[in-house]
């Protein structure tokens, strides 16, 4: 301290403390020349005595303008120094550093121009303060004094200018300094730090690409700033960034992935198109590397391929098709599980082109790895049988693709037509809304005769009665109308001719016993008509209820469509198809007269004509309406199908009627002890409701009587019945 004061003129050390900015100047300048003259004599342990003195009784002192003259004087000292400068950086930078906290902002704003003239006197020598600089500037970037920002801006620039000069510039020590700031949300500091990046980005020997997964994340989160102007920094530095990863040959695109599937997510709609326009050029240029990220990659595109925003959706949607053309293998890290695991969770999305690309990336794994697939079917399966109750047609037509690729080996193939059934059964709703959609596509995609035989196999051990029924109705409806079971028509049509028809004919015939209708609507379909019109003649009056009558409406309208054109012609030959004649009268009688099906039969059947074949003659009765058989030549009997049989009606292809008949009788006997059960119930339901005091009625039983005549109010009724 003596060594300095005695070097010091006392005047000096005064005006340095002086509250007028020009005597400190004055007295810097002062400081100065006797540095130079103390560096020119090479007298270093004075210099050392007068930094030190400098730095102690000013720099440090409680008093403002005493530290705004210590600044000041040191900055002059290394003025004075020169080239002997950077041996003492040591004791000349940190009390400067220091004073960026003060609480005086002249003090800082001193300090950013101390340092600023210090760092133009070393220059590179300055590098080995830069993490502790860096760190300063950052905080006074967002300085509240306007004054003191614009000079640590200016500090900043000259700063910049050095480390891109230097060889002595750590990335590596820089970079852990840059992650922990750049989740800072002030402005000031987002806009410094992406100064700082795309500064550093510029210098050639400074590889930042390679530490971009360690602040690619803060980027990103800048994209949704407030300020126009950081958002237009980050993306500017960003598609800098994404430019160098396509034209470099070696990148981490795994870190960077994870990164970026985050992102993807976001609130933000600006953040989420930045995020899924890299991962579109990541699938495009990662190859393997992306392998083990595809699951991640997946799931944060699917969301994306229904965002509101039409350039998030375009670029999803490319960026989907781009990963699904990837043939990647387990082999090689690929997670067909994680894949799956993602799909069936987005078939729970609300948007329904997320569900329809769900579903298509459970087609593409079943269609290339199978096997995989099949060892995580439970985890799916369930999921898939809930996918078929969804709203979107497009999606329940995909859901049964993906069935279908599982079924086509027999367990599975059984599995699902199970659970199909099972489903229908839980859910009415579905088989009403869905169920003719469901099995027309199966039949499509699985071969309608084989679906068609496992259903009714099921179905003819179903338990409960009223939703067999109910199945086998609808099964009958589909049987009839759909163009995609055309084939199985005409295969029953040969059931009097060929075995496989007669097969067909039979392993249906178990399960329709549930339903008087679908059993008569078969044997038309089959041309049995000896059969049906023993079937119609076997109903009793418990058969014959609204329920029946609505679905003979149906197959009387259904008998007008193109499907029954061939029965409609063999009319024309009443002698060869008597049973035919027979079967359609004994429905007529069945139908209320006033009612629409019944005249539409009745307009029918008057239709033929009066004309005799091949010695068989057939007349009207004088009221024009019905027909009388005359003339069958001896030793002959028709029997199905219009076929002349020379051995009395025997030779029938194997099939056994009476025992078909009398299965059917057995299975309407059962929904008849049922149907009477039920409707106990419900009387002692309803009488347990009266009031005690109250004299119970006799109940009535109901039933619609085979000829009777309804009245006014159910001819209307009945009358009205459509498809």
């Amino acid at each position: 301290m003596a060594e300095a004061l005695s070097v010091i003129p006392p005047a000096v050390l005064r005006n340095l403390a002086d509250k007028l900015y020009e005597k400190r100047k004055n007295a810097a300048l002062e400081v100065e020349g006797i540095v130079k003259q103390l560096a020119f004599a090479g007298d270093h342990d004075r210099i050392v005595a007068v930094i030190s003195l400098l730095t102690t009784e000013f720099t440090y002192s409680p008093q403002a303008n005493h530290r705004k003259g210590g600044l000041i004087s040191l900055a002059a000292a290394t003025v004075g120094l020169t080239t002997e400068a950077a041996q003492h950086l040591e004791l000349i930078v940190p009390p400067v550093l220091n004073s960026f906290a003060d609480q005086d902002s002249r003090v800082r704003y001193y300090a950013c121009e101390a340092l600023y003239n210090i760092a133009k006197v070393v220059r590179g020598d300055f590098i080995i303060f830069f993490n502790q600089i860096f760190d300063a500037l950052c905080k006074l970037s967002a300085d509240s004094d306007a004054n003191v920002q614009s000079a640590a801006h200016l500090l900043d620039r000259l700063v910049k200018d050095i480390v891109t000069e230097s060889d002595q510039f750590s990335i590596e020590e820089f970079i852990p300094l840059l992650r922990e700031r750049m989740n800072v949300l002030n402005p000031y500091v987002r806009q410094f730090l992406v100064g700082w990046i795309t500064v550093l980005d510029s210098v050639p020997d400074i590889d930042m690409l390679g530490f971009l997964p360690d602040f690619l994340d803060g980027l990103f989160n800048m994209l949704s700033d407030s300020s126009h102007e950081i958002r237009q920094q980050a993306d500017s530095a960003l598609s800098e960034f994404l430019q160098e990863i396509k034209n470099s040959p070696s990148v981490d695109y795994g870190r960077m992935a994870e990164i970026l599937v985050q992102r993807a997510g976001s609130p933000d709609e600006f953040t989420r198109l930045t995020a899924i326009t890299w991962i579109n050029e990541f699938v495009k240029l990662g190859g393997d590397q992306l392998v083990p990220y595809y699951a991640d990659i997946l799931g944060a595109i699917l969301p994306c391929i229904s965002d509101k925003e039409d350039k998030i959706r375009v670029v999803a949607c490319e960026t989907n098709e781009e990963l699904r053309a990837i043939k990647a293998d387990p082999a090689d890290a690929f997670d067909v599980g994680a894949i799956l695991s993602i799909a069936r969770r987005q078939l729970s999305s609300e948007w329904e082109a997320t569900r329809i690309e769900a579903l298509h990336w459970m087609s593409t794994l079943l269609s290339r790895h199978r096997s995989e697939v099949l060892i995580f079917l439970n985890d799916i399966f369930d999921t898939l049988l809930k996918a078929l109750s969804d709203s979107s047609d497009k999606v329940v037509l995909l859901v049964l693709d993906v069935h279908a690729c599982i079924a086509r080996d027999p367990l599975h193939f059984r599995q699902l037509v199970a659970f199909l059934v099972h489903s229908f059964q839980l859910d009415n709703s579905l088989l009403e809304k869905r169920g003719a959609l469901i099995i027309r596509r199966l039949c499509v995609l699985l071969n309608a005769e084989r679906v068609y035989r496992e259903l009714s196999a099921i179905l003819e051990g179903e338990s409960d009665l009223d939703f067999a029924s109910i199945m086998v109705q609808a099964l009958n409806l589909i049987l009839l109308t759909s163009s995609e079971l055309s084939e199985i028509r005409d295969l029953l049509k040969q059931s009097l001719v060929t075995p496989s028809g007669k097969d067909l004919y039979d392993s249906l015939y178990a399960s329709w016993c549930h339903s008087p209708m679908a059993i008569i609507s078969l044997c038309f379909l089959a041309q049995t008509y000896q059969h049906a019109s023993t079937v119609i003649q076997s109903l009793v009056e418990e058969d014959i209820n609204v329920k029946l009558l609505v679905q003979l409406d149906k197959l009387i309208r259904l008998m007008e469509t193109p499907i029954f054109a061939y029965l409609r012609l063999q009319l024309l030959e009443p002698g060869r198809y008597m049973w035919l004649f027979k079967a359609l009268y004994g429905l007529l009688m069945l139908l209320p007269q006033q009612s629409a099906a019944f005249k539409i039969l009745k307009t029918r059947l008057k239709a033929v004509p009066s004309y005799s074949n091949s010695g068989e003659q057939w007349k009207r009765t004088p009221s024009g309406d019905l027909y009388q058989f005359h003339n069958v030549p001896d030793g002959s009997q028709t029997i199905e199908d219009g076929v002349i049989a020379e051995d009395g009606g025997s030779s029938r292809n194997g099939i056994n009627f009476a025992a078909r008949l009398q299965q059917f009788q057995q299975m309407q006997h059962q929904h008849r002890v049922l149907a009477k059960t039920q409707a106990k119930s419900r009387n002692i339901s309803s009488s347990s409701t009266k009031e005690p005091k109250r004299e119970e009625e006799p109940i009535k039983p109901q039933s619609v009587e085979r000829n009777v005549t309804p009245s006014r109010s159910s001819k209307r009724g009945l009358g009205k019945l459509r498809l």
